[in-house]
């Protein structure tokens, strides 16, 4: 290209890309509203935004990613591959808090939204294109995610965006260059990598798309046979079990009716258009792993297992409307805009309450822990600590098919609530260990909406309340 020719297509592509960045603002602050004030009100939870929190210090401290709300020691390598997560340690070590993760969180979902509307508004019009672009931002499975504390998926999404915008485009070599850092994201985005592969095979790009599937396959099994298995406690890739072979495939596909319920909310919102599109082919690999396991969690539309699968939707919404017939050419141009107020009627309205007086007082309560100190923390309490304490859970959490000792934290001090619930331990085992604390040498230190922090002042030793928080 000339340098004449530059200049003068330079307006054109500015404005495009421009375009673009327009519903990135909104959606990001829409994130922020979302997430920020529930940790501000102490609605966030141990599992998992103090765990994440705790590997995300542990890289920024220069050390092993370890959460001590797993257990003494655990590597969270041992659990989950995510070695991506040490992205956000320079971030986190200029702003140590759990608040910076949230952050994190809104601005990647945000960040994804420019490959989609850029795909949009080069297939539909830049008015039709934004309105994909921002419904897609204001999405169900992305604020879903913001709702549920923050998760390694983040860093997965705007891959996502790309590697489709791109397999959408018919970049066939920069799809696979998106899709393949999916791999140090999560051991089970390999799906996603090797649907991209298959897609970019069938479309003419043999090589390519073949490298791109055994990569996926190999990354994968490294992950899960050899590299998760070799930090694990226990020396064994703990969902493993999740893949099983037992009893009627096709039965354990496809019921209970929950799993169709999700497939419809995920259509439902391209107002089933994404169909038209072999993009939507990529839904595939995700779901079915997802509806194999016997794990109910996994297959409704909570917490933040949908996230990734949004992008490759609104992007196979474009595609599919680039490609419908021109007699429904009419018909078609108000998809958009449905699709984009489907999103604004089902998005929730941000909660900015302000923390009341309980949350003060429970947090008058917790400023009785010295900074450095090690804490048995309550669910609910954990990420309120985490940035500033060594922190486990109270009580410890054990695993009835652990391999290993179990491996029990010693701490000091402890932070209970009068109202525990039963995640992740069932509420009568948490009061039972509470009861125990005075008798192994626990005294109130303070108490404060519905909190009460105990401190260890002599006895049987810190920790061995019942066996139930720790053994030295």
């Amino acid at each position: 290209m000339t340098l004449e020719r530059f200049v003068r297509n330079l307006p054109r592509l500015s404005r495009s890309s421009w375009t673009a960045w327009i519903p990135v603002l909104p959606v990001g602050l829409y994130g922020l509203l979302l997430s920020l004030p529930r940790q501000w009100r102490m609605e966030t939870t141990g599992f998992d935004l103090g765990i994440f929190e705790q590997a995300v210090r542990g890289y920024a401290a220069g050390q092993l990613p370890v959460a001590t709300l797993k257990g003494t020691g655990f590597d969270v390598l041992g659990d989950h591959f995510s070695p991506a997560l040490a992205l956000l340690a320079p971030f986190y070590r200029l702003f140590p808090s759990a608040q910076t993760l949230l952050v994190a969180q809104a601005v990647l979902f945000a960040l994804s939204v420019p490959p989609v509307t850029g795909v949009a508004v080069e297939l539909l019009g830049r008015a039709r294109g934004v309105a994909v672009g921002s419904a897609y931002g204001l999405s169900w499975g992305v604020w879903r995610a913001e709702l549920f504390d923050f998760h390694e998926v983040a860093l997965a999404v705007p891959l996502v965006a790309l590697a489709v915008a791109a397999l959408v485009r018919g970049r066939h070599r920069a799809a696979v260059c998106w899709a393949l850092p999916l791999l140090l994201v999560k051991e089970d985005q390999g799906l996603l990598v090797a649907g991209v592969g298959a897609l970019v095979w069938w479309r003419g790009g043999r090589r390519l798309g073949a490298v791109a599937v055994l990569a996926a396959v190999a990354g994968t099994l490294l992950a899960v046979l050899v590299v998760v298995p070799a930090f694990n406690p226990d020396g064994h890739y703990d969902y493993g079990a999740s893949a099983a072979w037992h009893g009627d495939p096709l039965a354990r596909l496809l019921l209970p009716a929950v799993k169709w319920h999700t497939v419809a909310l995920l259509l439902a919102p391209t107002l089933f258009v994404a169909l038209r599109s072999p993009v939507c082919l990529l839904l595939v690999l995700p779901l079915a792993a997802r509806f194999w396991t016997p794990n109910p969690t996994y297959w409704g539309c909570g917490q933040h297992y949908n996230a990734v699968l949004m992008p490759v939707l609104f992007l196979s919404l474009a595609d599919g409307l680039a490609r419908l017939p021109r007699r429904t050419g009419r018909l078609a141009r108000w998809v958009p805009a449905l699709a984009l107020l489907l999103a604004l009627d089902a998005a929730p309205v941000p909660d900015l309450a302000a923390p009341g007086d309980g949350v003060r007082a429970a947090r008058h309560a917790l400023a009785a822990i010295p900074d450095g100190a090690t804490v048995a923390a309550a669910n609910q309490l954990a990420p309120q600590l985490t940035g500033r304490c060594t922190v486990s859970l109270f009580p410890y959490l054990t695993y009835p098919d652990a391999r290993g000792p179990l491996r029990r934290p010693v701490a000091r001090w402890v932070a209970a609530v009068d109202r525990p619930g039963d995640f992740p331990v069932p509420e009568r085992e948490q009061r039972a260990a509470q009861a125990a604390l005075p008798a192994a040498g626990y005294r109130v230190a303070a108490v404060g909406g519905g909190v009460t922090v105990y401190e260890w002042t002599g006895g049987p030793g810190p920790g061995r309340a019942a066996g139930v928080i720790g053994d030295r």
